[in-house]
Formats: structure tokens, C-alpha cells, sequence
């Protein structure tokens, strides 16, 4: 999912998610306020100090997180079920260095948990809720995807155009009047390989040779990031070219644009959202 705060509604209740690096997390405390809108960290409170529940957290935690405390979760579920039995999860978090269930505060803060155990959460609040609450997350990713591949598009677009202003450069400025067409094509294979060793390292031939199931070329794969670089690349070096410049010189000069600009780009907060 792009958006690092997205929101949908299900059954009238307000629902946030939020984007971390190992998935998505949906708020317990949102779910939890189905049932009770004004005590919602009770419900969460409850379900937490069943044994089913503990169990369930304890095997998520086991398969994906490596810095799990197991001796912390076996105290936690042989306690599970009897009446003094209390846990919060802020404390499940602390005792077991939990990354299922994380604790914002803030504005936007609350009770999250990663979708398998949203999902798990929603179930015990009710199952036609559960039911409702996937139903719109499938389609809020699948909105998400196709606002992705419209970027995607967009600036594959943007490429193609500056390309033309690219080549237009190189036939008027770096390619005699007497050549053949084989010996023009060559030079304009020549200058799209230095954008693609400046931006990529590797010239386009290298790239096939070394990635020999991917569909499409160097570029047909690139990411956003490069896409962008590379469009803003291909006016410079028109630009350069216009200045007579040696190609040698222009690598140099495209090679640092392309990093300082990958690593701003990759630094981008309105990058970020859109992934």
C-alpha cells in the first residue's frame, strides 16, 4: 500500500492504516471501536488475555520475527485464562519485543497490528465485520496498484519524450551528413548506453546478457526512481551536447547527476507515498 496513513470505512466505522517496512498495519484501537467507541482499549485489552489469542501472537511473532523473547510469551499463555490475568499491549510489546502489535501516540496514535493479526482481531469482534473489513482493503490496494501503474505509465511517457529532445540533440549536433543509417544507429545506441552505464552501470546489452528472463529491456524495468532520473538525464545531456562537450565528460557529469539525484529522490517523502 502507498499511502503511509489511508483510511476506509466498514460498517460506518472508520478504519486507518498505516505502511510498515514488513507489510501493512491496521488499527486494533479503529476495529475495537465497532464494538465499543468509547472504551475501545478494553475490547482490545480482553481479547489479549485469551490463551487462544496469546498463542496466535506468540506463532506469528515465532515465524517472522527473529528478536522475539520466547520466555516471555510462555509466562504469558500458562498465565492466560485465569481471573488475575492482565495484558495490555503495551506490555506485550515491552515483555516480548513484539513487531506484530506496535503502540503510536500522537494524533494519529492508537493500538496497530499487522494484517494477519488485524484480521485475526476482527474476526473475534464479529465475523460479518471481518468479512467487510477485507473486502475493502482488497480494494483499497487494488486502487493503490492501478494509481501506481498510471505513475508508472506517466513517466515512462515523460521518458519517451525527452528521448526524442535527446536524439534530436545527437542528429544535429554529433552525427556528419555522409553516414549511413547502420552507422547513425549506432551512434545513437552508443549515446542511450552512456545514459544507461551513467544511471544504471551497465550498457543495455550487458543488462539482457545478465538478466536473461526478463521480459523487456533495461529501461522497461526500471523503477520509478530511475524512470524519473533518467527522463531529467536525457535533457541534460542534450544540453551538454549542445555545448560540445566529449562524451567522456558528459559520463562524468550525467553519472553525478544520476546519483545525487537517485539519492534525493530516494529520500523523498512524496516518493515514499507513492509506494
Amino acid at each position: 500500500m502507498a499511502k503511509t496513513n489511508a483510511k476506509i470505512i466498514v460498517q460506518e466505522t472508520e478504519i486507518t492504516f498505516i505502511n510498515k517496512e514488513i507489510g501493512e498495519y491496521i488499527s486494533l484501537t479503529d476495529i475495537a471501536k465497532y464494538r465499543n467507541p468509547l472504551e475501545p482499549f478494553s475490547i482490545i485489552n480482553n481479547w489479549m488475555r485469551s490463551r487462544s489469542t496469546i498463542e496466535f501472537l506468540g506463532l506469528w511473532e515465532k515465524l517472522n520475527n527473529s528478536d522475539f523473547k520466547p520466555i516471555e510469551f510462555d509466562r504469558f499463555k500458562s498465565e492466560a485464562g485465569s481471573n488475575y490475568f492482565v495484558l495490555s499491549p503495551q506490555r506485550w510489546i515491552e515483555s516480548t519485543n513484539s513487531i506484530g502489535i506496535i503502540s503510536k501516540s500522537g494524533r494519529y496514535g492508537g493500538t496497530f497490528a499487522h494484517t494477519d493479526i488485524a484480521f485475526e482481531f476482527a474476526s473475534w469482534i464479529s465475523s460479518e465485520f471481518k468479512l467487510y473489513l477485507i473486502t475493502e482493503f482488497k480494494r483499497l490496494n487494488q486502487d493503490e496498484n492501478h494509481r501506481l501503474k498510471l505513475d508508472w505509465n506517466l513517466q515512462r511517457t515523460i521518458s519517451k519524450i525527452n528521448y526524442r529532445i535527446h536524439t534530436d540533440a545527437i542528429k544535429e549536433n554529433l552525427i556528419p551528413e555522409e553516414i549511413t543509417n547502420q552507422q547513425t544507429s549506432f551512434v545513437y545506441a552508443n549515446e542511450a548506453d552512456l545514459l544507461n552505464v551513467a544511471l544504471f552501470g551497465v550498457t543495455a546489452k550487458d543488462w539482457r546478457d545478465n538478466n536473461p528472463d526478463f521480459k523487456g529491456n533495461i529501461r522497461d524495468n526500471a523503477t520509478l526512481e530511475q524512470l524519473v532520473v533518467l527522463s531529467n538525464m536525457e535533457s541534460i545531456n542534450a544540453l551538454l551536447i549542445q555545448h560540445g562537450l566529449s562524451q567522456s565528460v558528459r559520463l562524468i557529469e550525467l553519472n553525478r547527476v544520476a546519483i545525487t539525484q537517485m539519492k534525493s529522490l530516494i529520500e523523498s517523502k512524496t516518493i515514499k507515498k507513492l509506494k
